[in-house]
């Protein structure tokens, strides 16, 4: 019996059902809404495990920079959200986010890890902003703390793949694999803009 591959597993979560994506904050307390926010829409899972596979592919100090401005900007996303600061675009750049970060462990574009914080930080700020937005009854600082645990667990999940893969096989191969895999989600996200 074969494995399952990242493809595989990929097509699988974007055949979850977006009808019941979130925890409604009254029934389920606010730090259970805001946790199972980014488990339960494959744009949020794809666009999280896709920076720390890209984290993984840049090594070094990016292991930890890039995750981290994901997470820090998300939570000032969320706060702006929260404030009603308006922000445009906000969906289709959360959309824009799986195909981009796709893209660039697709491409494994050797950027420094200041340059990939700052283009993660980005995309984070559009994620925050969606999650304080749609807040509903929940206590704030137990939602942003489920929905940052959350996220930092998908990002290790990223990060866990890359280097699994690393200690797999050789380079050139290990390579491939995880190039496939950002090709792979840069698709989804381009399905998921068609389909959305």
């Amino acid at each position: 019996m074969k494995k399952p591959t990242m493809v595989t597993t990929l097509a699988f979560s974007l055949m979850a059902s977006p009808a019941f994506a979130h925890l409604n904050p009254a029934e389920h307390g606010s730090f259970a809404a805001g946790f199972s926010h980014p488990l339960s829409g494959s744009d949020h899972i794809l666009a999280m495990v896709a920076i720390g596979l890209w984290a993984a592919m840049l090594g070094g100090r990016a292991l930890l920079l890039v995750p981290t401005a994901f997470v820090g900007m998300m939570l000032l996303g969320f706060v702006a959200g929260l404030s009603g600061v308006p922000l445009p675009f906000v969906e289709p750049m959360i959309l824009a986010s799986v195909v981009v970060l796709g893209l660039l462990v697709a491409l494994a574009l050797p950027l420094p890890a200041a340059v990939g914080a700052v283009i993660a930080g980005f995309f984070a700020f559009f994620h925050g902003h969606a999650h304080g937005a749609e807040i509903g009854t929940a206590a704030f600082a137990s939602y942003a703390a489920g929905f940052a645990l959350a996220t930092a667990l998908l990002h290790g999940a990223g990060i866990l793949i890359g280097l699994g893969l690393g200690r797999l096989g050789a380079r050139d191969k290990t390579l491939v694999a995880v190039r496939l895999a950002g090709g792979a989600t840069a698709l989804a996200g381009i399905a998921l803009a068609i389909t959305g």
